[in-house]
């Protein structure tokens, strides 16, 4: 209650608290609509990526709102995690520390506590993936699998015994000893030189379909047990989608709407195709950052969505083992390979935390800490792409001091 004195003294003072009270009033009014994350215009939605204009400002919000998403918000720091390190990290976001990267999302223990948005990021526009597009490649086998279109055992069978339409007379020495195994874990064997495979990409109408498998396993160098290690390549993950699309009773496109993206409540994406119209499985995957947190919180529930088991639980197991070195110059020392995902581990006050990522070059990125129930999204489009240090740095900390 305001009082009313007699004196002017007494209704300066009463002005000055009036005042003060609407001005607090309207700064809550302003708090209210800043929880209205930053969506893209009419022109916006029919621009390229880097066309678009950066946003005048950052949108950072601890309590993220409810949309007609299925995802549950929670406010960080009542819900969970340390609110000063995340904040302190969304700063120097802003003012691009860390490299160019559009958005970051937090989800702990089923509830997003976390969203913001920098540069070109949207709430509402898909931001493509990348590389991470071979995770959710992967993800795609591990539904199959779930409805009984593909069986574990199938894993370690011949790939040229599960595509029935190939010439194997003209397959090079060795191709035979190659499994759906070896495609996902990036150590099939398969070689190529520069010059075949500038071929391959540069005629994708002639190496399309059934033609492309022909060609991969035609054209390789000789496969050996030497030649089946890590090797980080694009005909690992294309050859998953042919595969796929060979066994599924559709086509691996209609799969990827209608039984994995429909099923999920995701609407808004894009998945490009090859001039076959099938899934192109290395990269081609815009997601929005809501949608990537979705698909991390399935994940860190072992594969459930809405209470129901979504993905195959066994295969999932070996998607998050640490099956093969990741050897390529630009890996991390602690990064290892499973099922087209990456594992790695950090440890804090003497525990062990194993990390699982989907990752595309720019710093797209879905991570799951098992162990936390937490699951961070980040999109962006930097050269460098270190932001993995500063979730070691602020993320996982301020999460794990109750663990």
């Amino acid at each position: 209650m305001i009082y009313v004195g007699n004196n002017m003294f007494t209704n300066l003072i009463n002005k000055v608290v009036v005042i003060s009270l609407l001005l607090i009033f309207c700064v809550g009014l302003s708090a209210e609509d800043s929880e209205q994350a930053p969506r893209a215009t009419v022109d916006e939605k029919e621009m390229q990526f880097w066309d678009m204009p950066l946003l005048e400002e950052a949108f950072i919000d601890t309590a993220p709102i409810k949309l007609n998403d299925d995802l549950e918000p929670g406010k960080l720091g009542i819900d969970g995690g340390d609110k000063a390190p995340i904040l302190q990290l969304a700063k120097e976001l802003s003012e691009n520390k860390h490299g160019k990267y559009d958005s970051l999302l937090i989800s702990y223990k089923g509830k997003l506590l976390f969203e913001s948005y920098y540069n070109r990021g949207r709430i509402d526009l898909p931001h493509f993936q990348f590389s991470a597009t071979k995770g959710y490649t992967s993800l795609m086998l591990a539904r199959a699998m779930q409805l009984g279109y593909v069986k574990m055992a199938d894993l370690h069978k011949p790939l040229v015994d599960l595509f029935k339409d190939l010439d194997t007379s003209t397959l090079a020495n060795g191709t035979e000893q190659i499994t759906l195994h070896h495609l996902l874990s990036m150590s099939s064997g398969l070689r190529y030189s520069d010059e075949q495979l500038e071929t391959f990409r540069g005629d994708r109408e002639k190496y399309s379909g059934t033609a492309e498998v022909q060609a991969f396993l035609e054209a390789t160098q000789p496969v050996t047990k030497e030649s089946q290690i890590f090797k980080y390549q694009a005909s690992d993950p294309l050859l998953v989608m042919h595969f796929l699309n060979s066994v599924l009773p559709g086509s691996a496109k209609e799969f990827v709407e209608q039984e994995f993206f429909n099923q999920m409540n995701i609407t808004d994406f894009t998945w490009r195709l090859d001039p076959k119209q099938m899934p192109i499985a290395d990269s081609g995957v815009d997601l929005t950052s809501r949608d990537m947190l979705k698909i991390g919180q399935m994940l860190a529930n072992k594969g459930k969505w809405q209470n129901k088991q979504f993905l195959s639980e066994d295969y999932l197991s070996l998607t998050f083992s640490p099956i093969t070195k990741a050897t390529e110059t630009w890996h991390p020392e602690n990064f290892f390979y499973g099922y087209l995902w990456y594992q790695t581990n950090m440890t804090l006050n003497n525990k062990k935390y194993d990390i699982n990522l989907a990752w595309g070059a720019g710093g797209n990125r879905i991570i799951v800490v098992n162990e936390l129930d937490l699951v961070i999204v980040i999109t962006g489009h930097d050269i460098e792409d270190v932001i993995f240090d500063q979730v070691k740095k602020y993320i996982i900390p301020a999460f794990s001091k109750k663990h």
